[in-house]
């Protein structure tokens, strides 16, 4: 029989995926390794396992023990895996920052969350890795895992990670790129591949607003600037980044990262997280510059289905202002649009003027087409129809068909949303249609956020 004795077993060994349709034009191989395939769906599935065997060797994780940890998400799914099979309690402390697919993952694997404010600082008690600390300190039999400084994490991507790597490149691996969070995953990496060839190009890729580039640069430690990509970047310089290992650090804005991350999930199939997509925008950025010697291996952090809440949800990259207006479709931008207003207002022909007025009172309209059928035969722009029921009274109780302005213009769904802008810059509306049907209107004022 074949079979494997625990979920355990599948940790680690994750495979590497060819990059073809974003490297098009480019001379390096680019290749994928694919995190997300361990069984909690994580890189950090390696340091889960690794933290909690090297606590029970130490005997620092005693049986009926409960394991504490401050983490983005990721690590505590790890940790509560491991945990679980081996009879452990688990409490993670994470920010409001983190997915709520992350929170309800860990709760379904039995662990306790508690959430603490994003906005925090490191010298505050209510700062996630501080309440952390001080519930380890208050819970018996408690053990406080600290990716931050726990060795056991980058010694598990320095025992595994890398070996991987360097084996399925046959050594070849000339570049390798990761984020930066804890340290664990570009530190333990980067120094086996280091000590295996010392020519290898190790860069880290960070989110515009964590500080690591500058400290690595100038030694500085800068104020922190918000940034909405989870499970990368810092407010410190945590014990386990080995800055010495890391030739290079290359920030990447929210827009771009999330941009990657919704084309590698497209155009390659790789459902990923934020986090990846800021790691691919620096994978891709290098190979663009190598001969066909390049090899680039890059880590896919985590699944997709992470945070459909939040990187692939049209709505929440619309509230977050990340949406880019170049790249969007006008299916995208109407179905974000904002909400109080039915998809399609509208009146026929026969209706009369004044019903078209108190609905276009009712929903604050300024323009609504006038359709009968499947078909837009006209349309009511009220700076139009106002003018000509205050030169002439009798026309509120006229036939719309009688009064009405030419036909406003459609776009498909799929059509690109600069089409939109186009339009809009000279007509007050346009009309969106989804396989030939009708589906609604975008105004002006439905676009001003992204024009």
């Amino acid at each position: 029989m074949n079979y494997y004795n625990s979920i355990i077993e599948l940790i680690g060994k994750t495979p590497l995926v060819k990059l073809n349709a974003l490297t098009k034009g480019m001379k390096a191989t680019v290749f994928a390794k694919l995190e997300s395939r361990n069984p909690g769906g994580s890189v950090k599935d390696r340091i889960g396992l690794s933290m909690i065997e090297a606590a029970e060797k130490e005997g620092k994780l005693k049986p009926g023990g409960t394991i504490i940890e401050a983490t983005s998400g990721n690590t505590g799914i790890g940790l509560a895996l491991v945990a679980s099979l081996r009879g452990y309690k688990s409490l993670f402390v994470m920010t409001e920052k983190a997915s709520k697919e992350k929170g309800d993952l860990i709760r379904a694997l039995g662990a306790e969350v508690v959430i603490q404010p994003m906005t925090a600082k490191p010298d505050e008690p209510e700062h996630y890795v501080n309440t952390a600390i001080r519930l380890s300190n208050e819970i018996e039999n408690s053990y406080f895992a600290y990716q931050y400084e726990n060795e056991s994490n980058p010694m598990a991507h320095y025992y595994s990670t890398g070996p991987e790597i360097w084996q399925d490149t046959d050594g070849k691996v000339t570049h390798f790129v990761a984020g930066i969070g804890t340290g664990g995953t570009i530190s333990g990496t980067a120094k086996y591949l280091k000590e295996m060839n010392k020519n290898i190009q190790i860069i880290g890729a960070d989110p515009y607003g964590s500080i690591f580039k500058t400290f690595k640069e100038t030694g500085a430690s800068p104020e922190p600037i918000p940034y909405l990509i989870e499970g990368i970047g810092q407010d410190i310089i945590p014990k386990n980044v080995w800055l010495e290992y890391i030739d290079d650090i290359v920030n990447v804005t929210d827009r771009d990262s999330v941009e990657m991350c919704k084309r590698l999930t497209k155009e390659e199939g790789i459902f990923c997280g934020g986090s990846t997509g800021t790691i691919v925008q620096v994978a891709l950025e290098y190979a663009s510059k190598l001969d066909e010697n390049g090899i680039v291996v890059f880590i896919v952090c985590d699944t997709g289905e992470r945070y459909l809440s939040k990187y692939h949800s049209d709505q929440w990259l619309r509230d977050k202002r990340l949406i880019s207006p170049k790249t969007a479709t006008v299916g995208q931008v109407f179905l974000t649009r904002k909400a109080g207003v039915p998809e399609l207002v509208s009146v026929t022909g026969s209706a009369k003027v004044f019903e078209a007025l108190e609905l276009m009172d009712q929903y604050n309209l300024s323009t609504m087409p006038v359709i009968e059928g499947k078909e837009c035969i006209g349309s009511i722009k009220e700076a139009s129809i106002l003018e000509k029921v205050m030169n002439d009274r009798t026309v509120s109780g006229r036939n719309v068909r009688d009064i009405m302005d030419e036909k406003l213009r459609m776009l498909d769904f799929n059509s690109a949303f600069p089409d939109a802008l186009e339009i809009l810059h000279k007509d007050n509306a346009v009309l969106v249609s989804q396989h030939g049907t009708i589906k609604g209107i975008l105004t002006r004022y439905d676009v001003l956020d992204l024009a």
